[in-house]
């Protein structure tokens, strides 16, 4: 049971504010190898800055993450790819111009010496983007096609694949199929079926509670800057996390136990 092992990643009491706003106010938050698992709230509940101080894209300004049971501090996002923390967010940032190989290794290029200084090796890019995308069911015919032309589903495919290519042990996705339709969402989800049953954490971002339902494993629900509870699917229904999104409470066999106690004692 997933209970009985170490989460690969703790995060306790993780706080930020933006002058005086304040974006995270105490968040907790485990990550399971093996698991998907769905971060849903309302718009600025506060997902989105929880993910980037995951990423390093922001620095939090208190708590904890701790990566396989140590401690961490992730000031940048070159220090959450370090641990094996890559982050694919809405925009993708896919470079239209380029095709497949070249936007899989962008920024971590491979290269061969050469008389006068060094050279791209683009036989060995395609080669392994090949291998990565045979090895992930991705189907892209012409990996030397230009990505600007390719469809929606196909992008998101690479911007995943991307990380894989990195040995990604965790890997968050802000709102994966939000542009897409029913098909190319259903490849996008059995991909990320395909890498948690390899063994990575992976955390979505998500506002379709059918989505996520159909495959995530854990959900945690954030309001106004807190994490509001965290359920396993299986142990939880679609009107049991609507209640807590509108209510920002646990839910009622949770509030009813409390008051229980609370008169007994």
């Amino acid at each position: 049971m997933a209970e009985e092992k170490l989460p690969l990643v703790q995060m306790r009491g993780i706080c930020k504010a933006y002058g005086g706003v304040q974006a995270l106010k105490g968040v907790d938050l485990d990550l399971y190898a093996g698991e998907t698992h769905a971060l849903v709230g309302d718009n600025a509940a506060g997902k989105s800055t929880l993910i980037k101080t995951l990423s390093g894209a922001v620095g939090k300004d208190d708590g904890t993450i701790t990566f396989e049971g140590s401690e961490v501090e992730i000031n940048d996002p070159r220090g959450a790819k370090a641990l094996g923390v890559e982050t694919v967010y809405q925009d993708l940032a896919l470079a239209d111009n380029l095709d497949v190989p070249a936007n899989v290794f962008l920024g971590r290029e491979i290269t061969q010496p050469a008389p006068f200084g060094w050279f791209l090796d683009n036989r060995r890019m395609e080669e392994r983007a090949r291998e990565l995308m045979s090895r992930l069911k991705i189907n892209i015919p012409n990996a030397r096609q230009k990505v600007r032309s390719m469809s929606g589903g196909q992008r998101q495919s690479i911007a995943i694949a991307r990380c894989v290519c990195f040995n990604a042990r965790v890997i968050i996705l802000d709102e994966p199929t939000a542009a897409l339709g029913v098909e190319e969402t259903r490849k996008v989800y059995a991909l990320i079926r395909e890498m948690r049953d390899h063994g990575r954490a992976v955390l979505i971002i998500s506002h379709n509670l059918n989505h996520v339902f159909d495959n995530a494993d854990r959900i945690t629900v954030m309001k106004t800057g807190r994490s509001i509870g965290s359920r396993r699917v299986f142990d939880t229904n679609q009107d049991e996390v609507v209640r807590m999104i509108v209510t920002g409470a646990a839910d009622a066999r949770d509030s009813g136990r409390e008051a229980a106690e609370a008169t007994a004692g």
